[in-house]
């Protein structure tokens, strides 16, 4: 994991989860002058409410693919 994958994810999805963020302030002494500035970047972007902590869920188009197979196959199609 690096902190550019993080700050990407977290900008994608809009989320940061609570391990991401256990590995950033563990790793934080050896980042460098660039890795420092986006960590602040990122930290600025969660105290303005545009990234937050907590889960990823997957996409409803995985979500859903599980759903069919495990829950609505077995009771019939329609």
């Amino acid at each position: 994991m690096t902190v550019g994958e993080v700050f990407l994810e977290s900008l994608y999805s809009g989320v940061i989860t609570e391990g991401e963020m256990r590995w950033l302030t563990t790793n934080q002494p050896m980042f460098t002058r660039t890795e420092e500035a986006t960590a602040l970047r990122l930290g600025r972007l969660i105290d303005a409410g545009e990234v937050n902590i907590g889960c990823r869920i997957p996409p409803a188009s995985v979500a859903r693919t599980g759903l069919v197979s495990e829950w609505l196959e077995p009771l019939g199609s329609r």
